[in-house]
């Protein structure tokens, strides 16, 4: 049993980010729409208790996601089927519970995480694309592929990102390892940024977009990034990209602590997720 005397549980969410003020619930007289309330308002409303909903990590206001994990305590006799099924019935049309499976008990979804991939889309197109107005930032001129994938694999590896952090974060440390940074697409079509790693500084992933897309519309030569990356300067990095290119495609866990064999999984290795990443 869990510390509350109920039952745990891993879910996967999908969720369009555009009417969302980001994961986390904010305290406030008039509290904004956040994925973490309307997830407990389903909850509740299902099980007849106020949960304890904890994300693997906080999207930030209109930012996606494919595959943000939670995880939740509450008393209920529902199998996770019926449960699964419950909340997709109470939730807006905005966000899915896309995967819900029983955890070992007090499984927190935030110790969990071991890495996650975002996903940052780019149009390219010479004109606007309505369809993928809510999910790409339209850029205009023709970018650089060749320059964006030679600039892109410079962040790879374990550095200090502190060029790529927005103001206001409170992280210990500005040192983090990208296991994957990857352009892929189509020339003067959709571009896309893929970006995987133990754990994110607030809005890095957008601003390793902005600073990219200014390399690829020759503004800086690729050897910049390198620069930039080294500088250690927020100020000389390229602008923040707009939010709904983001999507958090996948968080790396261990699945919910229970092995195929039954027995509980240790301890898992915490990533600094305090931050938004969008």
């Amino acid at each position: 049993m869990s510390a509350t005397g109920g039952r745990s549980f891993r879910l996967v969410l999908e969720y369009d980010g555009a009417d969302f003020e980001g994961w986390q619930v904010q305290a406030g007289a008039r509290p904004a729409r956040t994925v973490q309330g309307v997830l407990a308002d389903a909850i509740e409303s299902v099980a007849g208790e106020a949960p304890r909903v904890r994300g693997a990590g906080r999207t930030d206001a209109g930012v996606h996601a494919a595959g943000q994990v939670a995880s939740v305590h509450v008393e209920t006799a529902l199998a996770p089927e019926r449960l699964q099924a419950a909340l997709n019935a109470r939730l807006p049309p905005d966000v899915a519970v896309q995967v819900l499976t029983e955890a070992a008990p007090d499984w927190d979804a935030l110790r969990a995480a071991r890495g996650k991939h975002y996903r940052y889309r780019i149009w390219n197109g010479a004109h606007r694309s309505p369809l993928r107005a809510g999910t790409c930032w339209w850029v205009r001129e023709a970018l650089d592929q060749g320059a964006l994938e030679r600039a892109a694999r410079v962040f790879e590896g374990r550095h200090d990102f502190a060029a790529f952090q927005a103001a206001g974060s409170s992280v210990k440390t500005t040192t983090r390892t990208v296991t994957r940074c990857a352009v892929s697409g189509e020339p003067r079509g959709e571009l896309r940024l893929d970006v995987e790693g133990e754990g994110f500084l607030r809005h890095m992933v957008r601003n390793l977009a902005g600073t990219l897309v200014e390399i690829g519309r020759g503004r800086w030569p690729v050897e910049r990034a390198a620069e930039i990356l080294a500088s250690g300067d927020r100020g000389q990095a390229g602008p923040t990209a707009p939010a709904q290119g983001l999507c958090l495609m996948r968080v790396d866990d261990d699945g919910g602590g229970i092995p195929a064999g039954g027995r509980l999984d240790g301890e898992a290795r915490p990533v600094d997720s305090s931050d938004p990443v969008g």
